[in-house]
């Protein structure tokens, strides 16, 4: 069988699309690497499975041997960052104030206690990287030095070089698809696999917002400065563009 990549980006229906993947391949033939930080960029992909799924960098890519199909899956970048923001704060409210105060919590725990402003645009250095690596033109980020948290090495870049080598990688991997028509990712699996998947208007992981919902208004409601609006809306524009450079 073709081994598939799935480049599984936050808040763009990914789990709904691991979750059937993973069902026709065996549970036994994924890869147990699903967030980067569980191995070096060097080893996101062990040899031997049928699937790697999850937020992974890939700048190994090439060690996953022919023939593969490598994928991705992206989203209005506003509504990506909203869903985002929006999933966090729902995880952080079904905590107890215990579970809060764990080191590994810190992120839920700034979202339950800040305003949104403060959220997004205060605080020491170590948490303004955060906020950047995980909303800030995130697909360009992505794309361009293929790292899960590659926004400090973005900065170091022109942004036109960023848009460049993002195309281009974006441009080779097999197919990008939108969360707004995963029906052509349907048939595709299908054809490189043999096998029949379902993903269209199934919803795995969402947030506490109906699925039909745009998620954008809800987070704007929230901000307090125009100011910072636009400073959020900024982080959205270049990625804007990267997709409709994409042809989306």
């Amino acid at each position: 069988m073709t081994t598939l990549v799935f480049l599984h980006i936050p808040k763009t229906a990914g789990q709904t699309v691991h979750s059937e993947l993973a069902r026709i391949v065996g549970e036994k033939n994924v890869s147990p690497i699903r967030v980067h930080t569980q191995a070096t960029p060097q080893t996101q992909f062990p040899s031997g499975f049928a699937l790697y799924s999850g937020h992974i960098d890939w700048i190994a890519l090439d060690d996953v041997p022919e023939d593969r199909f490598v994928f991705s899956v992206l989203r209005d970048p506003r509504e990506r960052i909203a869903s985002f923001y929006l999933y966090l704060l729902k995880e952080a409210q079904a905590l107890g104030p215990k579970e809060l105060e764990q080191p590994t919590n810190t992120g839920k725990r700034t979202i339950l206690r800040q305003s949104a402003d403060d959220y997004f645009f205060n605080g020491p250095p170590n948490w303004q990287k955060f906020i950047h690596d995980h909303y800030d033109n995130f697909y360009c980020s992505y794309f361009a030095t293929k790292r899960m948290r590659g926004w400090v090495q973005r900065e170091k870049l022109e942004p036109e070089v960023v848009m460049r080598r993002a195309l281009r990688h974006a441009r080779s991997l097999d197919a990008i698809y939108s969360v707004e028509n995963l029906a052509p990712l349907e048939v595709d699996i299908e054809r490189v696999t043999g096998k029949p998947i379902s993903v269209t208007r199934k919803f795995v992981n969402a947030g506490s917002a109906p699925t039909d919902k745009k998620r954008w208004p809800l987070l704007i409601e929230r901000i307090e400065s125009d100011a910072n609006i636009a400073r959020l809306e900024a982080f959205a524009e270049r990625d804007a563009e990267f997709m409709a450079k994409l042809g989306f």
